[in-house]
């Protein structure tokens, strides 16, 4: 874990959040109003809980100070303000800010104050790809700041595994609402990684397809799949990898943040990560072996027919001697007036295609 020197602006974030708070005017809104961010706070302690949706991240700045446990989470990223304001008023890093904009590794960064955690939530596009139509592997960067007793999650796309989640905290099922923001945080890494057992799932029915394809009918439209199914577990690999050493630090942190109880939970986290990884690497086999199993049964299916080819022509090829044969244009040749001669010559040759007909069946080349 990257720790870094303590960033605690606290008397300034308090003042930032009175003057949001005093704001009497909207801020303005240069884009859209289909690109304003979704704002959602949960507000929850074992006896408590609260959920709406924000219009303004303002109002989300009464939460500060609150005992209990808030999550706030924002959809779309398309206002950096929104970051601005929020950061000014929980003591973001500016640096924070700058990589929840940017694409990052999966990672975790100890601001003492608080802990940034960055993630890959992985997902299939159903609507795919229109020429092939195979479904897509596609990516939303989950960034999360965890501090004392807040969660707040950053996300792009509408795409979220964290429903389940949301609906634990709803119907109070479990130990969630007994613990603090520390055990949402790991419940939220938990969801994320849980869903690539859901993708890995999914692979393996694509790699069941096509072997059943490669081995039957081979035809050359399966290469372009194959390479997609191995730019996808390239794609897996670069979103999975990281995380397993990301995690195992937060393991051995000592932060005040992350008590000893989430600690062993994180543990499970790991291991489930270890599995991911190690059915990517077993995935990432298969395909390169389902490659060389495609262009041997390509091989195979030419050397079929080129055999099939070869048998004809070699069964030709005395039939054509003998067609030459009494083809050439010679007054005294054997037969040559004979009234039976050309049943003969045909008999003949339907004699030779029967006997070289058995000798192949009995090589067993046909």
């Amino acid at each position: 874990m990257i720790k870094i020197g303590a960033y605690s602006l606290e008397q300034s974030s308090k003042e930032a959040c009175k003057t949001d708070l005093a704001a009497t005017d909207p801020p303005e809104v240069s884009q859209g109003e289909r690109e304003k961010p979704r704002i959602t706070v949960i507000d929850f302690d074992e006896q408590h809980y609260q959920e709406t949706e924000l219009k303004q991240v303002d109002e989300a700045f009464v939460f500060r100070e609150k005992p209990t446990v808030t999550w706030i989470n924002i959809e779309g990223l398309h206002q950096p303000d929104v970051l601005e304001k929020l950061g000014s008023c929980y003591g973001i890093h500016p640096l924070v800010l700058e990589d929840i904009l940017t694409d990052q590794r999966p990672k975790i960064e100890d601001y003492d104050d608080y802990i940034f955690i960055v993630l890959k939530m992985l997902y299939y596009d159903e609507e795919g790809d229109e020429e092939s139509g195979d479904t897509k592997l596609d990516m939303d960067q989950v960034s999360i700041i965890l501090g004392k007793n807040f969660i707040i999650s950053f996300k792009e796309k509408e795409v979220d595994v964290f429903n389940p989640l949301r609906e634990r905290l709803r119907t109070a099922k479990g130990k969630i609402r007994k613990q603090g923001a520390d055990y949402l945080a790991y419940s939220m890494m938990d969801s994320i990684v849980d869903h690539y057992f859901v993708i890995m799932e999914k692979l393996g029915d694509r790699f069941e397809d096509l072997e059943d394809a490669v081995v039957s009918n081979p035809e050359p439209g399966i290469l372009p799949t194959i390479y997609n199914l191995k730019r996808d577990m390239l794609f897996l690999r670069k979103s999975v990898w990281p995380l397993r050493e990301a995690i195992s630090r937060l393991q051995r942190t000592d932060s005040p943040l992350i008590s000893e109880l989430t600690k062993i939970y994180l543990r499970d986290v790991y291991d489930h990560t270890i599995q991911v990884i190690e059915n990517i690497e077993t995935f990432r086999d298969m395909s390169a072996s389902l490659l060389e199993t495609y262009l041997s049964s390509l091989s195979n299916k030419l050397n079929e027919v080129i055999k099939l080819l070869t048998i004809i022509s070699t069964i030709f090829i005395p039939l054509t001697f003998l067609a030459g044969l009494y083809g050439m244009n010679f007054r005294f040749m054997p037969e040559l007036e004979s009234p039976l001669g050309y049943p003969a010559v045909l008999i003949l040759m339907l004699m030779v295609v029967v006997v070289m007909m058995a000798y192949f069946r009995k090589k067993e080349w046909i």
